[in-house]
């Protein structure tokens, strides 16, 4: 195969050592590189190699056991030649010219008594959320039906409260939301904290096609955000949701005061899970007034893509979810998010109680791409077993 590629001499010697500094994710991730024919005359002389990072045959391959300097090596690769990759490995799993559409609807919003300082429905903070209480099954299935006609094809309900536990009475309800969305054609996503074993499964058999329970950020980085739920409460749920035969909906948010090193680690926890989610939602934080993280700023278009990229190189067969806080990228950043290998939003004009842009809005971004909305129930391109063969 014949790859293109500028002559080395372009190059600078900071790439040329930032190369080698990355030689060891290079050598897991793809073969030695190919000798590199000019763009400008088929009568020139082959080009001197070029180092393995611009010219791999990329190949998309599921694994479990990255090593966080693996990942740190590919999210620090040169930007445009991380969005290659990524690009490039998107192809070999999804329609590219596909993105999901996804409604948000919070059906108990407010009166939460944890304290995740980004949260504006939580009661330890004064914010502009009042607590309400349950909407009742028919106001959400209507608001299922709208979601529906708009486009969307997966509804996702969320509660605010840090368990299920014993409300036995609010648990029946959500059972007959879910079964009577699924009955529309719809996937069917829930966040309610953490729930049990049985509580899964209950939630499987009511037709329940996945369910979310975030990471939010590292390990290490994580009592700083939060301390009302430990970081190991949240992988049990996980667990358990897998072990129910669930699909696992997990991200994090970037903007929470996390370094670099803590956006590497949440992807490292993610991508060496028994199972990769097969959904990851990467989140831009939306400050809120009266929240301890007000005063922080969201994460730029680079952090978001550095972050979308390297999630869709390290878990190829993940959907990979541009979440909360579009709506301080622009049309063309989000474009980026995009060929960074995201392929899913959330539409609509709230996200739970924050805004998001307007159905119009992202009409007009898929008009403009020329992309369109994807199905429900759809999988990745090539089965798994076809997959890891290509390692």
């Amino acid at each position: 195969r014949v790859h293109r590629a500028w002559p080395t001499t372009m190059l600078t010697r900071a790439h040329s050592a930032a190369f080698g500094a990355r030689a060891m994710a290079s050598a897991r991730f793809a073969p030695a590189a190919h000798k590199i024919v000019s763009s400008r005359s088929v009568s020139t002389q082959l080009a001197d190699e070029v180092p393995e990072a611009v010219s791999p045959a990329i190949n998309a391959v599921v694994r479990n056991d990255w090593t966080r300097e693996e990942i740190a090596a590919i999210y620090r690769m040169p930007f445009t030649e991380l969005l290659h990759r990524a690009g490039t490995v998107h192809r070999q799993n999804f329609n590219p010219l596909e993105v999901q559409k996804c409604t948000l609807l919070s059906i108990k919003t407010g009166g939460c008594n944890e304290d995740c300082k980004y949260c504006a429905q939580s009661t330890r903070y004064k914010t502009f959320v009042k607590p309400q209480p349950m909407m009742s099954v028919d106001d959400v299935l209507e608001a299922a039906k709208r979601a529906k006609e708009s486009g969307s094809t997966r509804f996702c309900m969320g509660t605010a409260w840090r368990e299920l536990g014993n409300k036995k009475g609010a648990f029946g309800k959500i059972l007959t939301m879910v079964s009577e969305v699924n009955s529309m054609g719809l996937e069917v996503c829930c966040t309610l904290g953490m729930v049990s074993k049985e509580q899964a499964r209950d939630l499987k058999q009511a037709g329940l096609t996945a369910y979310n329970h975030n990471l939010d950020t590292s390990r290490e980085h994580y009592p700083n955000v939060i301390t009302t739920r430990s970081y190991d409460d949240r992988l049990q749920t996980i667990a358990n949701v897998r072990e129910a035969g669930i699909s696992v909906c997990c991200g994090g948010i970037l903007g929470l005061g996390e370094t670099e090193d803590d956006r590497i680690g949440l992807l490292h926890e993610l991508a060496t899970m028994p199972e990769h989610p097969e959904s990851v939602p990467v989140n831009a934080l939306v400050p809120i007034d009266g929240t301890p993280l007000d005063v922080n700023s969201p994460p730029d278009v680079f952090q978001m893509a550095r972050t979308i990229a390297t999630a869709r190189i390290i878990m190829p067969r993940s959907m990979v979810r541009l979440s909360a806080g579009r709506m301080s990228f622009s049309p063309l950043e989000q474009t980026v998010m995009f060929m960074a290998g995201a392929n899913s939003i959330f539409s609509g004009d709230k996200l739970l109680t924050t805004p998001n842009p307007g159905k119009d809005e992202d009409a007009q971004l898929f008009d403009s791409l020329g992309i369109k909305g994807k199905p429900a129930f759809t999988s990745p391109l090539r089965p798994l077993q076809e997959t890891a063969q290509a390692a």
